[in-house]
């Protein structure tokens, strides 16, 4: 059976879905299950030599009063380093989050060997993850994971809590008030969504890495300088209304990236101002 196939566990959403455009240009055979298919991956593993796990289905804001929410995302993991158990030769990739496992980091841009130490459910869901990742890993197979920061782009669906980006350009659309948890001033790492695909599509492409790297920009927004960039792209004013910080936000976090600059050859192409007015460009031509 052939085995140079690539699976993604949570293909059908926004990175996924960027990620199976770069590797179809390739040519490259790409499987793609969304959530409620998962009873499909005893039948699709064995014929892909790459796993990428992409799949979860909460948001820092969405889990933080309900901790039970992360059991779905936890399940599914454990599912799937069970299955993959039996196959020592597929290469894994799990997705976690470089936004939210380091909590307010001591120092930045925070690397790798930063200390682990999240403010939120599900961040800690995602710590948790990847502890268990690492004992395949411990056992011989190649694991990669990937903490990726605030990514953002065209074709990112608008959900509630979820991607500041999405969401600034959602209510400058429709000209409806939004919400900034804090003073504005709390920074974050925004990386384009082509950044993202091609990143991890390097990393699909060599089989036997078991690297932990962040993957963002390695530079910091505020939201507030978002909010004016946004302004300045779309003509227009957006409405504000600032409330008390949550808990569950971090202040600030800015990714090093140098290890996967390094062992990749890749570097960010999108700048913040050019990746939102093409996403401005493509949200203007949705119904």
């Amino acid at each position: 059976m052939r085995r140079d196939g690539v699976l993604l566990l949570g293909g059908a959403g926004f990175i996924g879905s960027a990620l199976a455009r770069r590797l179809q240009r390739e040519k490259r055979p790409v499987h793609i299950l969304g959530r409620g298919q998962e009873a499909q991956l005893e039948h699709v593993l064995p014929q892909c030599g790459t796993v990428v796990h992409l799949a979860c289905s909460t948001t820092p804001g969405a889990s933080a009063s309900s901790p039970g929410l992360e059991l779905g995302n936890l399940e599914l993991t454990l599912r799937l380093l069970e299955l993959l158990k039996n196959q020592p030769e597929t290469h894994l990739i799990f997705f976690s989050s470089g936004g939210t496992v380091y909590g307010n980091p001591q120092a930045l841009p925070v690397t790798e060997d930063g200390p682990i130490m999240p403010l939120s459910n599900h961040g800690a869901s995602k710590a948790a993850q990847e502890i268990f990742c690492g004992v395949l890993r411990a056992r011989g197979h190649a694991v990669t994971i990937l903490r990726p920061s605030n990514a953002y782009g065209p074709g990112q669906a608008s959900k509630s809590g979820f991607g500041l980006v999405r969401t600034v350009l959602e209510h400058a659309r429709r000209g409806t008030e939004i919400e900034i948890w804090g003073d504005g001033e709390s920074v974050r790492d925004f990386i384009h969504v082509g950044d993202v695909a091609e990143a991890c599509a390097r990393v699909v492409a060599l089989p036997e890495d078991s690297g932990t790297y962040n993957l963002g920009s390695g530079k910091g927004h505020s939201v507030n300088e978002v909010l004016q960039i946004a302004e300045n792209v779309c003509g227009r004013p957006l409405r504000k209304i600032y409330r008390p910080a949550r808990t569950v936000d971090v202040r600030s976090v800015v990714l090093d990236i140098s290890r996967l600059q390094t062992r990749l050859s890749w570097m960010p192409q999108v700048s913040l101002e050019e990746g939102i007015r093409g996403s401005w460009e493509w949200l203007s031509q949705q119904p």
